[in-house]
């Protein structure tokens, strides 16, 4: 069953001058992909994304951001790190319109890939 995230179970909040984003990386997969929602240890959502990068040198955090930014219609330039650089968990700023990044993450998400499952 498809469904929007609600906003306790999004993994995204909107701020002042953007988006906050959790995101759970994980590398060297067989194809860049949205892999879902999921919970991390706490409970708290976090999208789920594949990266074929190998996570060298910071070569995955730059294919993350290029891979949000093709899938978002944002300049890359627009999609930071804010927390997480070495780790799997990540939590991104999407800089902009926040109504607009919730709405796409919302639609993106809810293109048949949001399930909520554990880690």
């Amino acid at each position: 069953m498809r469904r929007n995230p609600s906003a306790d179970e999004a993994p995204f909040a909107a701020d002042q001058h953007g988006v906050r984003l959790a995101v759970r990386v994980t590398t060297r997969a067989d194809q860049n992909a949205l892999a879902g929602v999921i919970r991390d240890a706490d409970g708290r959502p976090a999208l789920q994304v594949r990266l074929t990068t190998p996570p060298v040198e910071g070569a995955a955090n730059q294919a993350l951001i290029e891979f949000l930014a093709d899938s978002l219609g944002m300049r890359k330039a627009d999609i930071s790190i804010r927390s997480g650089t070495t780790a799997r968990l990540k939590i991104m700023h999407l800089a902009g319109d926040s109504f607009v990044i919730t709405a796409r993450l919302t639609e993106w998400i809810g293109a048949g890939h949001a399930v909520l499952r554990p880690p």
